[in-house]
């Protein structure tokens, strides 16, 4: 029943996405002077987002894990090689991708984002962010680390899948709320998670942000963008990039990014293919984005590891190198959605 429930979820969604190819709406921005995309950042950031996934916070901690080693050499917290805050957020478990995909193909718009005319989000995404331990927690260590390496250091916000949703929220409310004006955001599988009245808005207050987009990915292609209703349906905000994989059939699209237009729906990107593929959502730049294991997430910690740790009221847990502890270098929390790591 399990197989031929997938299978009839699959042909509707096929059916949907056929009707969901068509126009877009033009989004107020400005061409000149758009942020380039800048690949060698990308394969960096996906380290991170990559990263985020580890429950072993001894490994994380010690930067041993086998996803610690290479390009990256922090996990959260000042990238000193990038002169950079970096936020990274967890996206959805391996073993609970196909219900969420499920979930999130009949995702409507029901909430107005605040103080933006007619921009509505979904519910679910806003309040994975905003309404948990998670953003205060953000914030403050945002707050914490300026103290020590100057206000003026950048900040990238980067996450994966489900993670990507709420980094694009995070970017937005640092730059809205907090007056932040060196903001870079990077996601990786992102779903839709506006309307096209939210898209521009976001575009013209976050505009150095970049959704990769890797090949057949499905969860981008989420929830359906229906061009027979462009304002009220779901809509992307730019830049999009969109990675082709290898492919023996057409060996000159073999790993190409493409960076598309400014409308955040580029016809002739993503949109351009069906979105089918979970292995594709699983895998960037040959990076693979999901937990090791299939299990509940969880969080591991060595005896030794307690001298450096706090918890805080809400169950957050703080990680530095000196004690006690001042600069986050993780935080977790459980709720609804699944674990969420900074």
């Amino acid at each position: 029943m399990g197989q031929k429930r997938w299978l009839l979820f699959l042909a509707i969604f096929a059916c949907l996405i056929f009707f969901s190819h068509g126009r877009v709406l033009k989004l107020k921005s400005d061409d000149d002077g758009r942020p380039v995309y800048n690949h060698t950042l990308a394969i960096t950031l996906v380290e991170y987002a990559s990263a985020v996934y580890m429950s072993d916070l001894t490994e994380l901690f010690t930067w041993t894990c086998e996803r610690c080693n290479g390009l990256t050499k922090a996990y959260v917290g000042v990238a000193k090689d990038l002169n950079a805050i970096v936020i990274a957020f967890r996206g959805t478990q391996e073993n609970s991708i196909q219900n969420w995909v499920e979930d999130l193909f009949w995702k409507q718009l029901d909430l107005n984002y605040p103080d933006m005319p007619d921009a509505m989000v979904h519910h679910g995404f806003y309040i994975a962010y905003h309404n948990t331990t998670v953003r205060p927690a953000v914030l403050g260590a945002v707050k914490r680390v300026k103290k020590s390496y100057g206000e003026n250091i950048n900040i990238m916000v980067t996450g994966h899948s489900m993670g990507g949703a709420m980094a694009s929220f995070c970017g937005l409310d640092l730059v809205v709320n907090e007056g932040e004006e060196n903001v870079q955001v990077m996601t990786f599988g992102q779903p839709r998670v506006g309307n096209a009245a939210f898209a521009s808005y976001y575009s013209l207050l976050v505009p150095n942000t970049f959704r990769i987009i890797h090949d057949h990915d499905m969860v981008p292609h989420l929830p359906p963008y229906y061009y027979i209703f462009p304002q009220k349906t779901y809509h992307h905000f730019p830049t999009e990039v969109w990675v082709r994989g290898l492919s023996f059939a057409n060996p000159v699209l073999s790993g190409m990014e493409k960076v598309c237009d400014n409308t955040g729906e580029d016809p002739t990107c993503s949109r351009s293919v069906k979105g089918f593929s979970i292995s594709d959502h699983l895998r960037y730049f040959g990076v693979e984005l999901m937990c090791e294991t299939w299990r509940q997430c969880t969080i591991v910690m060595s005896n030794e590891m307690e001298s450096y740790s706090r918890k805080d009221s809400k169950g957050n847990i703080f990680l530095s190198r000196t004690v006690p502890a001042t600069d986050v270098i993780k935080v977790e929390k459980s709720i609804e959605t699944g674990l969420h790591s900074l």
